[in-house]
């Protein structure tokens, strides 16, 4: 493989309409992986992956209640719930919102049935709900929707935003994940505005979120240079991981850190309709790693 490109990077890029010049600047699943592998140690992988362990490293960052149920009693759970109607439960680990339940508190007869629930083995860690800015709910209400935003720490321990992106849910969802039926827009942080379409995963496009009919492009967002400021201070926390997706919900006073993910995506800042002059990131990434 030339580019480092398989049968779907050619198709979401459209590398069949692009010159040799032009295919060999974007970050394909190949070159994807190089990347993580020179950044990120994978005897590390563990401090993201599981919930439990990334919520004890990031712990001021995340701004919300989180409770591990690894060994909890059932008043450290009466205590924690006493003033929530809802919570999320989640599972230590795992991805795109899998395994995530929303659980109301009047749903069961007891206290002591939702404990037994929550205990029962799936899952690892209960929640909050998070109340998200108004202008970020307007766009869809039903999920918290929050901004990707992915850093890259140089060899010399400057962290760089690489590209932020807003993801909101869709279809009555309560998760933003794209694999369940959310969409995904660029972010230009010097304006704090989405600068273009969305799209899903499977690549249609939308002006105005399905939902809602809520125009996007140009839609003013809340906090984009305070969230992208968190992510940045985040990224130097683990010495040797260095390439990190961060999800950042916004709340009425700020940002918070949901979870970083070791594994950041290479597509959303590189398709045709986000990409009009066909040029991809990996020229970007040259210029700030060495070697490459």
């Amino acid at each position: 493989m030339l580019y480092g490109a398989g049968y779907y990077d050619y198709l979401i890029f459209g590398f069949y309409d692009m010159n040799h010049s032009q295919r060999k600047t974007f970050v394909t699943r190949i070159k994807n992986k190089k990347l993580i592998s020179r950044l990120n140690n994978p005897d590390h992988s563990y401090l993201f992956e599981n919930k439990g362990e990334f919520n004890k490293i990031f712990s001021g960052f995340l701004k919300r209640d989180i409770l591990d149920i690894e060994h909890i009693t059932p008043e450290q759970f009466e205590s924690f719930i006493k003033d929530k109607d809802e919570i999320f439960a989640k599972p230590y680990i795992g991805e795109s919102g899998k395994g995530i339940e929303k659980l109301k508190k009047s749903d069961f007869k007891s206290v002591l049935e939702m404990f037994k629930y929550v205990t029962d083995g799936k899952f690892g860690l209960i929640e909050q709900l998070i109340a998200q800015h108004k202008d970020l709910a307007l766009v869809y209400p039903h999920s918290v929707n929050t901004y990707r935003i992915v850093t890259l720490v140089t060899d010399d321990r400057i962290p760089h935003c690489v590209y932020a992106t807003a993801k909101f849910g869709g279809g009555g969802k309560y998760v933003d994940n794209l694999e369940n039926g959310g969409i995904c827009c660029p972010i230009d942080r010097e304006t704090e505005t989405i600068a273009g379409c969305a799209h899903t995963s499977s690549l249609i496009t939308y002006d105005c979120h399905p939902d809602t009919g809520v125009t996007l492009m140009g839609y003013k967002l809340p906090y984009v240079k305070e969230a992208v400021e968190l992510a940045l201070k985040a990224a130097l926390v683990v010495d040797d991981m260095r390439f990190i997706g961060w999800d950042v919900f916004i709340g009425e006073d700020g940002p918070g850190i949901v979870e970083g993910n070791d594994y950041p995506g290479y597509d959303f800042w590189q398709l045709p309709e986000h990409t009009p002059e066909k040029i991809g990131l990996w020229p970007y990434y040259k210029k700030m790693i060495k070697g490459l």
